[in-house]
């Protein structure tokens, strides 16, 4: 039977690789196109799916940080993410 981290980190690498796709067909029509939106959709798809991947599995252990500080870290690139989509709909 497979325990539960191993589940978590197997989502959690499926999420990062699905919003890797996402961000990069986004960032193809931008180039395609030369679309300020497509950009920052990128940029924000790639915040919220992405990033918190690195930022935990990476950053965390590669600088020892708190369980607190890792989540603090992913948070803020959520927010960041979901800012630059926000813009990408709305500010263009």
């Amino acid at each position: 039977m497979v325990d539960a981290a191993t589940l978590l980190v197997v989502a959690s690498a499926a999420t990062a690789a699905a919003g890797s796709v996402v961000a990069w067909l986004a960032h193809r029509g931008y180039r395609r196109n030369d679309s300020r939106a497509m950009r920052f959709l990128a940029i924000g798809v790639a915040c919220i799916a992405v990033v918190p991947f690195f930022l935990t599995y990476g950053a965390g252990p590669l600088f020892a940080l708190s369980d607190a500080a890792t989540l603090l870290a992913v948070l803020l690139a959520n927010i960041a993410g979901l800012l630059a989509v926000l813009y990408s709909l709305e500010g263009t």
